[in-house]
């Protein structure tokens, strides 16, 4: 009959413990004479190491470009990105009539102007908004598939997806142009109908790349520029319009983007849509319309991290502390003492079980210039973590924990389920296979991670409310040091054991 109140008495004794720190009457208090609970108290070390990061998985439309120097290794840190196209199953019903187009003197279809426009997004980018890069926007051959090239470590180029003698562009470009008259900027604005993403103005915070040179498409067939190309393939074949699949596979598989030459800034991309203008007979006069497709949650976009790996493998050496570094760099790799803390009390329960990682405050001579500081880490099951990522999970407080950076610290006040679950883990493994162990050498270490939120709102009743629906790895840069665990000075983890008394 004891046992089926241990889950209330469990919840009940944490609830207390938040609260006071002196557990010595909770039994007396929670129970009767007859059931009292033992709680008790008992600390134990946890050892951590850097954890170098070969590769991360990357899903998701915020990307990155361009080229920095580490502050912290002196070495060069790369971002650049593949990105598809997202064709809306209405569009067919949006476009005029073949018959009501303005054509040129041949009688073809041809398109009056066409661009792609990056949308930055300045607040969250890193570096110089004013240095002068150059980006080269390579077409795709083929549509982007298979598992390995969600990873920041696949490679576009090597693996055959650039179209030899396909559409390219390069490019000069600053985050912030200062070159664009008021005039240019206003209509930008108005026209594209763009929300500023800065304090200030938003007309600097997009760089358009236009489409007007001579393409010739993969069957050999020349067109005047790309965007007539797309218009004239859509009146020949609308079906491959019909969605996004479609698109991808007969018109459009995507373009590839990266910084050639200049360095300094790092930019987040917050969007990218493909416009392309044309003309028809609107009633007795031409009308100016377009056709937009944009890179959305629905298609691929992935990026492709570079890091000095010898810079990364000198920080992973340091043994004065653990690091965290992101994009794709380094995580902090933590074993938990677990045949310790279930076999000192068999008996007992494990109410709670609480670390804290304390930061350690940067000592690069450039702190203007430092990477920022990881808001939030992930405390996940070491072989939990790819398919974490892949599934679009988000923490679930049994074997994945969130932390905020709070008091120059990430705590995790009750990790309790992680333990128990690898625990039995072990115990059941062991059972099938006494070689469970060596063959799992992983089973009793979690890792650290840097991850940014994928968030939802909802409105109901005038109350907007904010919730987390998935995490993903942070394709930001940013770094920080930690307190090492070590066997001399060893991280404190505190956990509270409770039974009933005998």
């Amino acid at each position: 009959m004891k046992l089926k109140f241990v889950t209330a008495i469990a919840l009940c004794a944490m609830a207390i413990l938040s609260c006071d720190e002196d557990t010595g009457t909770l039994g007396d208090s929670l129970t009767d004479e007859g059931n009292k609970l033992v709680v008790t108290t008992q600390n134990f070390n946890i050892l951590t190491s850097s954890m170098p990061v070969e590769s991360v998985y990357s899903r998701e439309r915020q990307c990155y470009v361009g080229k920095v120097l580490d502050p912290e290794t002196g070495t060069y840190v790369k971002s650049e990105f593949t990105t598809q196209f997202n064709m809306m199953e209405h569009v067919a019903e949006d476009m005029p009539k073949k018959d009501d187009l303005l054509l040129n003197e041949n009688g073809e279809i041809v398109a009056d102007s066409s661009f792609i426009m990056i949308y930055f997004d300045v607040p969250s980018s890193y570096g110089d908004t004013l240095a002068t890069m150059k980006l080269r926007m390579s077409e795709l051959s083929k549509p982007i598939t298979g598992a390995d090239t969600r990873y920041t470590n696949f490679d576009v180029k090597s693996s055959g997806y650039l179209r030899e003698n396909g559409f390219k562009k390069d490019l000069m470009f600053s985050i912030r142009d200062l070159t664009r008259t008021d005039s240019v900027r206003y209509l930008i604005d108005t026209n594209l109908h763009r929300t500023s993403t800065t304090s200030d103005n938003g007309w600097y915070d997009n760089l358009r790349i236009w489409l007007t040179d001579p393409y010739t498409d993969k069957n050999g067939k020349t067109y005047p520029d790309y965007a007539t190309y797309i218009l004239r393939t859509f009146y020949d074949h609308p079906e491959y319009f019909k969605n996004s699949y479609t698109f991808i596979n007969n018109v459009c598989p995507g373009f590839h983007f990266e910084t050639v030459d200049g360095i300094g800034v790092m930019a987040r991309v917050k969007e990218i849509s493909m416009y392309i203008f044309f003309q028809y007979i609107n009633g007795e006069q031409a009308a100016l319309t377009y056709l937009m497709t944009t890179s959305t949650e629905e298609v691929v976009q992935t990026s492709t991290v570079t890091n000095d790996k010898a810079a990364i493998s000198s920080l992973v050496a340091d043994n004065s502390c653990t690091y965290i570094k992101s994009p794709a760099a380094i995580y902090t790799e933590v074993e938990l003492p677990i045949d310790n803390i279930c076999t000192t009390h068999p008996n007992d329960s494990v109410l709670s079980a609480k670390v804290t990682f304390q930061r350690i405050n940067n000592n690069t001579d450039n702190l203007d210039k430092s990477f920022t500081t990881p808001s939030k880490l992930l405390l996940i099951e070491k072989d939990s973590l790819n398919s974490f990522f892949v599934k679009n999970s988000t923490f679930n407080n049994t074997f994945a924990y969130q932390a905020a950076l709070s008091s120059n610290a990430y705590t995790y006040s009750n990790i309790s389920n992680l333990i128990t679950r690898m625990y039995n883990n072990k115990v059941k493994g062991l059972k099938s296979d006494p070689d469970w162990v060596a063959k799992h050498p992983n089973w009793n270490k979690a890792l650290l991670v840097p991850i940014e939120e994928v968030t939802v709102s909802t409105t109901s009743y005038s109350t907007t409310t904010s919730s987390t629906i998935a995490l993903k790895n942070k394709m930001g840069l940013s770094s920080t040091r930690l307190i090492k665990g070590t066997s001399a000075k060893p991280i404190n983890l505190e956990v509270i054991y409770a039974k009933f008394k005998d």
